[in-house]
């Protein structure tokens, strides 16, 4: 069945310690608000002005900062079997989504999006 996927964050990891610095550094970097996720205490994000993209800050509970990319989809198990055929390997669960790892050993994760959000016109179909 097909699909729709597209990069939508970037999501920059920061340890405990640097996290309120870097909240601030970035709401004044790119004018976006940066607010608190409910849902998920650990994250502050916006959509980034004059971009259909969004900035997201994870507070780490361990390792190292970072910066990954969040691919959104309407069909999380197509999108995760797309990539492993590409060579990312899945990490684990989390909430719904996915860590994989690309050919590299890079972090990314799969994020399933709203039903009806993504469509021909602001993501890619996949057969």
């Amino acid at each position: 069945m097909a699909h729709h996927s597209r990069v939508a964050r970037i999501v920059i990891d920061v340890a405990a310690g640097d996290h309120d610095r870097e909240i601030e550094f970035w709401r004044s970097a790119t004018g976006a608000p940066l607010a608190r996720y409910p849902r998920f205490p650990e994250y502050h994000g916006a959509g980034l002005p004059g971009a259909d993209m969004g900035l997201l800050l994870q507070r780490l509970g361990d390792g190292a900062s970072r910066i990954h990319l969040d691919i959104h989809t309407d069909d999380p198990a197509a999108e995760v079997a797309r990539l492993e055929r590409l060579g990312a390997t899945r990490v684990r669960e989390v909430s719904g989504w996915w860590i994989m790892r690309d050919p590299a050993g890079l972090l990314f994760c799969v994020v399933p999006e709203e039903p009806g959000n993504l469509n021909d016109a602001n993501a890619q179909r996949w057969e």
